[in-house]
């Protein structure tokens, strides 16, 4: 099996929350397939963490950039964007955005040098950004937002 569909399936299993036999009927493979190749990303990822996760630091007060300026103690910007996606007939009225596109809704956090801090794709089109920042903040393992920032 090729590494694009390892993290393929990988990936399409945390956006969309589904089971190893739904990723087995969509990817043409079985169960215990789904599951090892699940793992061996995982573990992947896992060792790659501190590669691949990003601590922001605050903006300070001699901060130069004139767009973060003003921005002093923040660790970023947060903003909702709809990336078109393709889902199955029964699912698209949820997934149909506010301008009739098929759409997911995913909420992104970025650091002023442009990398992302936190990401929370998978929301319907549908559902309105306060919606999904609420869900992020109230994850166990969500979003935090440290005191005093």
């Amino acid at each position: 099996m090729s590494l694009q569909k390892i993290v393929a399936m990988f990936l399409y299993t945390l956006a969309h929350h589904k089971k190893n036999r739904s990723i087995g009927h969509y990817f043409y493979r079985s169960g215990e397939t789904v599951s090892r190749q699940f793992h061996l990303c995982l573990r992947a990822f896992l060792k790659l963490h501190e590669v691949l996760l990003y601590n922001p630091t605050p903006i300070l007060d001699d901060c130069e950039d004139e767009r973060w300026k003003s921005f002093k103690n923040c660790l970023g910007a947060l903003d909702g964007t709809y990336i078109n996606v393709n889902v199955p007939s029964q699912e698209r009225p949820k997934y149909r955005a506010r301008k009739g596109t098929i759409a997911m809704n995913v909420l992104g956090v970025c650091a002023p040098n442009m990398q992302f801090i936190y990401v929370l794709p998978g929301w319907e089109g549908s559902a309105h950004d306060m919606r999904v920042l609420r869900n992020a903040l109230s994850r166990p393992n969500g979003f935090r937002v440290p005191r005093g920032k």
